[in-house]
């Protein structure tokens, strides 16, 4: 399906969201589509900078690190009408790992915003990410250099911190994982 094509007013499924070319990347939050926008240089050296901090914390350990493109398929037993690409993942659970993306909540979800994200980032996919369990979620905004953080506690997402560079972030659900804002941001 290109980009320009209009969409029918009805919800979709994953079941369409599959047969959907890969020419744009797409995001279906609540059976509605989204077509993601290619991320900025800025945006490409921060994601580069945590996926190598977090590859090399959890080398040989049970929880694994996935990157955009990478499928979340939060609720794949109900509906699956949401389907989201986050920056970064850490799955801790082997089941929820599929040839195909995550099934279900993983255990943490890194989003770096854009321009064009930072709404559904921040409200859309913040409220989806909570309900569906996901235990913590870090918006990173490459402006101003900053991460916000949010713990799950009893269902609802509790304010962990506001960091910016350079602090040292730890990192709730990764224990003895410290993440250092001024590796994340450097050639920003």
């Amino acid at each position: 399906m290109s980009a320009a094509k209009q969409f029918q007013v009805r919800r979709y499924t994953y079941d369409d969201y599959v047969t959907w070319s890969d020419d744009t990347r797409w995001e279906l939050i609540d059976g509605i589509p989204y077509a993601m926008a290619a991320p900025t240089s800025r945006h490409q050296r921060i994601s580069r900078n945590l996926v190598g901090l977090f590859y090399n914390f959890l080398k040989g350990k049970p929880c694994e690190l996935f990157h955009a493109p990478y499928d979340v398929r939060l609720n794949y037993t109900a509906g699956d009408d949401t389907i989201v690409q986050p920056d970064l993942v850490v799955i801790c659970d082997p089941k929820k790992i599929s040839d195909k993306g995550c099934l279900g909540a993983p255990d943490l979800i890194i989003e770096i915003l854009s321009l064009s994200t930072a709404g559904i980032d921040r409200v859309k996919k913040f409220n989806k990410y909570m309900k569906a369990g996901v235990r913590e979620y870090w918006i990173v905004d490459p402006d101003t250099k900053s991460v916000q953080i949010f713990l799950l506690e009893n269902g609802a997402y509790i304010g962990h911190g506001y960091f910016i560079d350079p602090d040292t972030i730890s990192v709730s659900t990764l224990p003895e994982c410290e993440i250092s804002l001024m590796e994340v941001f450097s050639e920003v």
